[in-house]
């Protein structure tokens, strides 16, 4: 199949377009910048330069590959502040607003058969059970300062799943780590682990589900060319509570245990995303991945993935 990759040069698009290549599939990585050509190039991928917020560009690059499936992992991520995490996902927001609309209605221009778009597991709603399925709802009440981020979550997958024609795909990624992410060898989220700057708030109950980068890379891969209509949790086999894995990744790095602080503080320092995201978040299930998709992840625990980040910090 000829396969549009928009965001071909993030994280996930790097491990992402090799393995379609590898997979026999024509694939055209679209990036903002024709600085990046080459690295799209060196991806496998034959580079589209556009600006995924002009809606002329996207209709004109589209319009012009005449691709099978379009893959949208759209993002532009500012450094990290918990107090204003919206403000770190401000050009994202966009892209999964504006982007996502000038995608759709390029795809639906030129009659692409699927469309698979990039969501996250983090908007669960935060009560009952503490793992969710893909027929639990968002929470109604997202954290102040992440509103306009699950905002536009939203928009892409109700865009997506509501475009009757198409097959429209989202995938509720896990949180990533490993190469490239914030959580890899030299990320920003594992230096704050180094550094004892990232403590356990409150009980750390709030529940977790990671997914490695490549791993997430496949699991879309057999979204492209399995997926049916609908959305599928791309996370791995063991959602943890922070108490739990947070202690367990400083081990594996090799730095001190992370310091315990009351929710109250938690909160002053981190704002209410940040209480929220170590008590009372909730976890996600990859069983209908793993059944519909026939995928499952490579590492099927985020112990043994920990357990890598070390070892690439050990060769470093």
């Amino acid at each position: 199949m000829k396969v549009f990759v928009a965001g071909a040069t993030g994280a996930i698009g790097r491990q992402l377009v090799p393995r379609l290549v590898e997979a026999g599939h024509e694939v055209h990585g679209m990036t903002h910048h024709a600085s990046n050509s080459q690295l799209v190039r060196d991806l496998g991928a034959a580079p589209v330069v556009a600006d995924a917020l002009d809606a002329d560009q996207v209709a004109e690059a589209v319009g012009r590959v005449q691709p099978d499936v379009i893959v949208h992992q759209l993002t532009s991520i500012g450094p990290m502040d918990l107090r204003h995490f919206d403000r770190a996902f401000a050009t994202t927001n966009r892209l999964r607003t504006e982007g996502t609309d000038h995608l759709l209605s390029a795809a639906q221009a030129v009659g692409v058969k699927r469309f698979v778009a990039q969501s996250f597991f983090a908007a669960y709603e935060r009560v009952g059970g503490t793992v969710k399925t893909e027929e639990d709802s968002f929470g109604p009440h997202p954290a102040r300062e992440m509103r306009e981020t699950v905002a536009a979550i939203r928009h892409v997958e109700n865009s997506v799943l509501n475009a009757a024609w198409t097959k429209g795909i989202v995938l509720r990624y896990g949180g990533f780590y490993g190469p490239g992410t914030s959580l890899g060898p030299d990320g920003e989220q594992t230096e704050a682990v180094r550094q004892r700057k990232f403590p356990v708030v409150g009980d750390g109950g709030g529940v977790w589900s990671f997914i490695h980068i490549a791993d997430a890379a496949e699991a879309t891969v057999a979204a492209v060319e399995r997926g049916s209509r609908g959305i599928y949790n791309i996370v791995d086999d063991e959602p943890a509570a922070v108490a739990e894995w947070l202690p367990e990744l400083a081990r594996t790095l090799g730095a001190k245990k992370p310091m315990h602080v009351p929710r109250f503080v938690g909160r002053a320092l981190t704002g209410e995303i940040g209480a929220v995201m170590m008590t009372e978040l909730r976890g996600a299930s990859n069983a209908k991945a793993r059944r519909e998709l026939g995928w499952e992840p490579g590492h099927p625990s985020w112990r043994q993935g920990f357990a890598e980040l070390s070892a690439e910090q050990v060769r470093a």
